[in-house]
């Protein structure tokens, strides 16, 4: 199973996709989305679909893993993150993939086994799963691997 898992936002889309076969989770491909910063949000927005559409009809992911969103000190920051994620849904949607929500709470209790882990901590379990040699960057392609991953574990 092929597991497509993202990191939503409208500046900055991190997508991870792992792969899982009866227990062993295996690196695929990653990679962070970039939208112009001064740019409109439905410009935005739309960029952002088509981005996760070529994703999935390049790689053919059969289950979809969306990081769900938590609290955010600048509301409208916040209201651009959800508007960015309804769009990415609705592209999994569309694309028919069964839809998977994870907080990050729930990835950081299923890479660490505490809710409340440093950041470090999780990208560290990444690449120890994944036997990587090197760290994933950006940030945002390491925590949509982190979300991929929750799900596989999900699964097993």
């Amino acid at each position: 199973m092929k597991i497509l898992g993202i990191d939503p936002g409208t500046g900055r889309v991190g997508w991870g996709i792992v792969s899982h076969n009866k227990g062993v989770e295996t690196f695929v491909d990653c990679g962070c989305f970039e939208t112009k910063v001064n740019s409109e949000l439905p410009d935005r927005l739309a960029l952002v679909y088509n981005f996760i559409e070529n994703i999935i009809n390049l790689h053919h992911p059969d289950a979809f893993a969306v990081e769900s969103l938590f609290f955010e000190k600048n509301v409208k920051t916040a209201i651009d993150v959800a508007a960015a994620r309804g769009v990415i849904l609705l592209v999994g949607k569309r694309a028919g993939l069964p839809i998977f929500q994870y907080t990050p709470l729930q990835v950081k209790s299923a890479l660490t086994g505490y809710g409340k882990a440093e950041k470090s901590q999780v990208e560290f379990m990444v690449g120890k799963i994944l036997r990587l040699k090197n760290k994933i960057k950006p940030d945002d392609a390491a925590d949509a691997v982190a979300i991929a991953l929750t799900h596989a574990f999900r699964v097993r």
